[in-house]
């Protein structure tokens, strides 16, 4: 980001959406035949998903106002609505306008049922171990082999359609990990779903790419992953954060610098309310400071204006020297930001939001 782009409001979310664009066209690129649902969760700015709808074959949507917002914003693109706990009004919202429901348990199952027709995945919490994951979605997500095979049995009285399984089983992990959870989940939903009449199978293997804070500069191996994908199904991923999180930056200025039994704080305005990915995932953020051309001499933590020792965007890691008024730049700020902040803490003005085109 250069300071030229820099809005006079501060602070401020500006997205790169040409180099988006670029990006997840050339991610659908790699997968080939491997349809690609972009998970809205990451960052449902109504800007990202026009720009990312050209090169995905669809929507993933987790709640009904996740469906409502997609759909009034991208009319005509396939949508899948999965997760726990749908209520009602969101499973007769997603029977009207989804193209595929994924099914968490038996109880949902029999409430879609009740509202007539629809083309639904089974939801599979399989018991398959993924070391080196930043986070293994078991617990409450998807069902056991029981609970799968109860649903299977039931859907040819109920109306619905069984189309196959979804399994995002895992979170941050590289491709020859990512590839090697897909086999596994393959190898077991092919004969599941021809053991139960499926013919056409479609099997949905989640997200999870991993991004790496520490590292921006590496990137998740696309082509290495579209290659070695399983084949003799329908294959769906659904990335979210490896495809948006490099083409955004939080972006705000120093107010005030002070040395505190012997620690640097850079206080900058904003804070985390804005910008919780760093306290979420427990990392220093990856920033530039855009006024200043000079190599780091000395070490800060950058904070924000919240009353809490919580709202850290970085914990002494190298800057140059920092006054008040100089501009830091959060980069990777594109997923997992601002749509899951809270936001009304303290109540300091929202940020504004700006468009690279």
């Amino acid at each position: 980001m250069k300071l030229e782009d820099v809005p006079e409001r501060l602070p401020a979310y500006v997205y790169d959406l040409r180099g988006l664009a670029e990006h997840v066209a050339s991610v659908r690129t790699a997968l080939g035949p491997t349809e690609l649902y972009y998970a809205a969760k990451a960052n449902p700015d109504a800007e990202i998903l026009r720009t990312v709808a050209p090169h995905v074959d669809g929507v993933e949507v987790s709640s009904g106002g996740e469906l409502t917002h997609v759909r009034e914003t991208l009319p005509h693109t396939p949508l899948a609505f999965g997760g726990p706990g749908k209520t009602d009004d969101e499973l007769a919202l997603a029977q009207r306008h989804a193209d595929r429901i994924h099914v968490e348990s038996p109880r949902e199952l029999s409430r879609l049922s009740a509202l007539g027709p629809a083309d639904v995945l089974l939801r599979a919490n399989l018991p398959f171990r993924t070391p080196g994951a930043a986070l293994a979605m078991s617990g409450p997500f998807g069902m056991d082999e029981d609970a799968l095979a109860e649903c299977a049995r039931r859907i040819p009285e109920t109306g619905l359609t069984l189309r196959g399984v979804h399994a995002h089983l895992a979170s941050g992990l590289g491709a020859p990990a990512m590839l090697d959870l897909a086999a596994r989940i393959v190898d077991w939903a092919l004969p599941f779903l021809k053991d139960h009449g499926v013919d056409d199978p479609e099997i949905n293997i989640g997200g999870g790419m991993a991004v790496d804070y520490a590292s921006p500069a590496a990137r998740f191996d696309w082509e290495t992953y579209g290659r070695g994908l399983p084949t003799g199904a329908r294959l769906r991923v659904e990335p979210g954060r490896a495809l948006t999180a490099y083409h955004g930056w939080y972006v705000t200025d120093v107010l005030d610098v002070k040395t505190t039994r012997g620690d640097t704080y850079a206080v900058l305005r904003g804070g985390t309310h804005h910008l919780r990915t760093p306290a979420t995932k427990g990392h220093d953020h990856p920033f530039e400071v855009l006024t200043s051309d000079e190599a780091p001499t000395t070490a800060a933590s950058l904070v924000g204006q919240l009353c809490t020792p919580k709202d850290v965007f970085a914990t002494d890691v190298p800057v140059p020297p920092l006054a008040p008024g100089d501009i830091i730049a959060f980069t990777m700020a594109g997923a997992y930001a601002w749509n899951i902040s809270h936001h009304d803490f303290l109540m300091h003005p929202k940020p504004t939001f700006h468009y690279l085109r």
